[in-house]
């Protein structure tokens, strides 16, 4: 491992999963998600020399990342960068291993460098947050942050996304500050990270079944619940075709418009918590 980079002091394997775990999606022909245990990874590309990976997978789940990648696209091929829509630890679990392997650089919005760079801890999960034994076990999980050194890049300022053509970032953040999606205008696929999840995530068996249900961020780690409210508005707004979740099934059509358009106008119910940390009554 580069000595410039490290993991945090809590890092460890997590021993969840799902039914989902291990299943590829080939959402659109150059939109692959493939799920980690609980989380998703996503391959945008269509060809061996020009693809990127989207986030990083659980700790210890590099040699399956490496697999799938080469399943997809061919021995020894690697993506032409990795772009992570945060830096929570289920979408950076392998990271570091992957840039030791693949020596390719990652881009993340600016706000996120601080927590990818080993200056600042994320706020503590919250285990006494309304929702279900996930939440409960939330304090387990890694949050010293992870130290990529130089290997991570800030976004570009003009919201283009390197090495993704057509795709722009949208700032979205609630879940961490420097939360973003990704935009594809043309087809309208959007690539949403964990500003909204179509399982609830809190929910143990919920997650064990990859029951589809379109939701807010995981409670447990979702410091901001007015911004993120404002990030789901955004999103919807783009009126997207299809999209690709941190956690839970891509999801898309007529169920997609719907769902998201009852998140939006009852977020307050749907998403935020009855208690726990991170709730301010007052706001609701």
């Amino acid at each position: 491992m580069d000595k410039d980079m490290n993991y945090g002091d809590d890092y460890k394997y997590i021993p969840a999963t799902s039914i989902g775990s291990g299943v590829g999606i080939n959402v659109l022909p150059d939109l692959y998600s493939h799920t980690i245990q609980i989380v998703n990874i996503i391959l945008v590309g269509s060809s061996k020399e020009d693809f990127v990976l989207v986030d990083a997978g659980m700790p210890e789940s590099a040699n399956e990342i490496i697999s799938v990648v080469e399943e997809r696209f061919g021995p020894n091929s690697r993506p032409k960068a990795i772009i992570l829509t945060h830096g929570h630890f289920d979408h950076v679990g392998a990271i570091i291993d992957l840039i030791d392997h693949w020596k390719i650089p990652v881009y993340a919005h600016e706000l996120e460098l601080p927590f990818l760079t080993g200056e600042k801890s994320y706020p503590e999960p919250d285990p006494s947050v309304e929702g279900g034994m996930v939440a409960k076990l939330s304090s387990m999980f890694p949050n010293e942050p992870v130290n990529l050194g130089e290997y991570v890049e800030k976004l570009p300022s003009d919201r283009s996304v390197p090495y993704m053509s057509g795709f722009n970032w949208i700032h979205t953040p609630g879940h961490t500050p420097g939360h973003i999606s990704l935009f594809r205008e043309d087809d309208r696929t959007l690539i949403v990270g964990d500003a909204f999840i179509t399982v609830k995530q809190e929910s143990l068996l919920k997650v064990l079944t990859q029951q589809q249900e379109i939701s807010g961020p995981p409670r447990y780690l979702t410091p901001d619940w007015k911004a993120a409210k404002e990030s789901v508005e955004k999103l919807q707004q783009l009126n997207p075709s299809v999209a690709i979740t941190g956690h839970g099934m891509p999801i898309s059509g007529e169920l997609l418009s719907e769902s998201l358009e009852k998140l939006v106008q009852d977020f307050d119910h749907i998403a935020v918590p009855d208690y726990g940390e991170y709730v301010n009554r007052d706001e609701h």
